[in-house]
């Protein structure tokens, strides 16, 4: 557990921002097993070609070992220069992926580049300088989640050493509660009672009416045409009030995660109750964001450990 805190804290040292060129310094050659065996292919070649005067033996071990050596500068330019640009998702629900997103460049053509992080992994050419990759990671509960250190790696092109080096992000992920549907029958479903059904009178008739809604009858008695007109109920104004809802607080709150998408898709005015927080009604995108975000943000009383 040390060595594993003690090489995070080093790694997090030599990262660097998403956005900034790889430098010389941040880049890190190391060798992979199937280098090793290649290193001690050569030396036995070598100590053989030694032993017995073996011309064939000295050629292939300098053969080798000169193109074990330009395939270390090849692999090394592939990455050196590399930027990476960070794009954040802009919803993430606890229990689903956060898929992000990132804009590498170069400059040149790359090959075979490789983002890792977070359990997650993508890989990524650059054929003309530039290309994108996603990281899907895991979002397991709501709240705010920080994001892990990325690594940036290529073994282009024979695979005897990595190049690699890490990207710290400082953002953070705001994860979403769960939506939980509600089962009740008194809670309002999405779009319910937005439809004009009411009929409200008779108005004259425009150029596009349906057909179906044109008043024949008063047509064929007083030769004006008509159109039937509907009226459309009030929308509801109501509160998602945590306290009136049953569970434990996690459940409370992925039921008014749902029930805010619904009252959002309907289109009505809605204000959210939360243990020190009341947001007041509204409606439209800036309410069902801000009240996302409320909700994410949440500390249930007496919970222990919650993260604001």
């Amino acid at each position: 557990m040390f060595w594993r805190g003690a090489r995070q804290r080093w790694w997090r040292r030599v990262a660097i921002a998403p956005g900034t060129a790889l430098p010389q310094r941040r880049l890190f050659l190391l060798p992979t097993r199937f280098g090793l065996g290649w290193a001690g292919l050569v030396l036995l070649l070598l100590l053989f070609g030694i032993n017995y005067q073996n011309t064939l033996a000295y050629i292939l071990a300098f053969w080798l070992l000169a193109l074990g050596v330009v395939t270390l500068l090849r692999t090394w330019r592939n990455l050196l220069g590399v930027s990476a640009t960070l794009r954040l998702p802009q919803e993430v629900f606890a229990g689903g992926e956060a898929r992000l997103g990132m804009h590498l460049t170069g400059g040149r053509p790359r090959t075979a580049l490789e983002l890792h992080g977070g359990g997650a992994s993508a890989r990524v050419d650059l054929p003309d300088g530039q290309g994108e990759a996603t990281l899907a990671l895991p979002a397991p509960r709501r709240g705010v989640q920080p994001l892990p250190l990325l690594r940036l790696e290529t073994r282009w092109p024979l695979g005897l050493v990595r190049a690699l080096a890490w990207l710290e992000c400082r953002e953070s992920l705001l994860v979403y509660p769960r939506p939980l549907d509600d089962e009740e029958p008194g809670h309002r479903l999405a779009g319910a009672g937005l439809e004009a059904t009411d009929f409200a009178g008779l108005r004259r008739a425009e150029p596009g009416d349906s057909p179906a809604r044109l008043a024949w009858k008063q047509w064929s008695r007083t030769g004006v045409l008509a159109a039937k007109a509907f009226s459309v109920p009030p929308r509801q104004q109501l509160w998602l009030d945590y306290d009136a809802c049953r569970g434990d607080p996690e459940r409370r709150l992925s039921l008014l995660c749902a029930r805010v998408l619904a009252h959002h898709r309907a289109g009505d005015r809605y204000g959210l109750r939360l243990p020190g927080v009341t947001l007041p009604q509204g409606e439209g995108p800036r309410q069902r964001r801000e009240a996302l975000e409320a909700l994410a943000r949440c500390v249930p009383p007496g919970a222990q450990g919650a993260e604001r």
